[in-house]
């Protein structure tokens, strides 16, 4: 009875390794493999089509005093504190708002908030280099019917960087809305029904038991969305290829014109190490402070 109880947990072992046996495939060839490359690649000097030059360490203090480097980093940390916070609340909002909608009207409104982001991400961007086209775009010529000035928009220093903010925030929401209207559609419904005996209702029970329970999927969709912003890169590229004046400049696209513009391979590696380590940190210290227990 024993060797066949025996037998049966190892039948159940080796049934649960073999369904994440793909998983760990794939991320031993596309995520592992490729992050010990890199670290191995950033102690070269290599400009991918001569041999590379075991120079150790020395392209880490090459970044230690690169001030375009440290500068992108800032840019993204400043994309990252207006964009994450602004998609948070907007998606969780809109949620809120689809909750307490007619069913009739819902499936028209999802569709209408999914189709930015079902849309790729180059053509999106070029959409909105029409729009803000600060000649024929139709926001200045909005702007232009209500009596205001025209914007410069991507050719601006000051304005090129929100504008990007902007158009991914467009891109984004519908996606991190389903998952909130998701979680709340979970939430059961005699918590409501005690608190509106209680004479809570609207805000109050949104606050005292819609957002605590929407913790978790809080928590999920603050992580991915701080290492989205961190990695944002296509919109950029295409948009304002880092300009005007390096305004938009930040780190991704500041690796990628290290590596592919000026084949600096072993730098890149180098600053795309950090990068993952800053990102790494950043997640790691969010998941302590938002699953600390009160």
């Amino acid at each position: 009875m024993k060797r066949k109880g025996m037998k049966r947990k190892l039948n159940e072992t080796l049934t649960a390794y073999g369904f994440l046996l793909p998983n760990l495939l794939g991320l031993t060839l596309f995520v592992f493999v490729p992050m010990v490359y890199a670290f191995y690649v950033s102690l070269h000097e290599w400009n991918a089509l001569s041999p590379k030059v075991f120079i150790g360490f020395d392209n880490y203090k090459e970044m230690a005093s690169d001030k375009e480097w440290w500068n992108s980093v800032y840019r993204t940390l400043i994309f990252t504190v207006i964009y994450v916070p602004l998609l948070f609340a907007g998606s969780l909002f809109f949620a809120v708002m689809l909750n307490t909608m007619r069913q009739r009207f819902v499936g028209v409104a999802r569709t209408m908030f999914l189709l930015p982001f079902a849309i790729t991400s180059v053509i999106s961007a070029v959409i909105w280099m029409f729009l803000y086209d600060p000649r024929n775009g139709f926001i200045n010529q909005f702007f232009d019917l209500v009596g205001l000035p025209n914007q410069q928009f991507l050719g601006s220093t000051d304005q090129a960087l929100l504008s990007i903010i902007i158009v991914i925030f467009w891109i984004n929401l519908g996606y991190n809305m389903m998952i909130f209207l998701a979680s709340i559609k979970e939430i059961p419904i005699d918590y409501y029904e005690a608190a509106k005996i209680d004479g809570a209702t609207g805000w109050k029970a949104f606050w005292h038991i819609t957002f605590p329970l929407l913790r978790p999927t809080s928590i999920f969709i603050l992580v991915v969305t701080t290492i989205g912003s961190f990695q944002v890169f296509d919109q950029i590229m295409v948009m304002t290829k880092g300009g005007p004046a390096n305004s938009t400049m930040v780190s991704v696209l500041y690796i990628y014109k290290q590596g592919f513009e000026f084949l600096n391979m072993g730098y890149a590696s180098a600053l795309a190490v950090v990068l993952f380590l800053i990102i790494f940190v950043l997640s790691l210290a969010q998941l302590r402070l938002y699953t600390k227990k009160d």
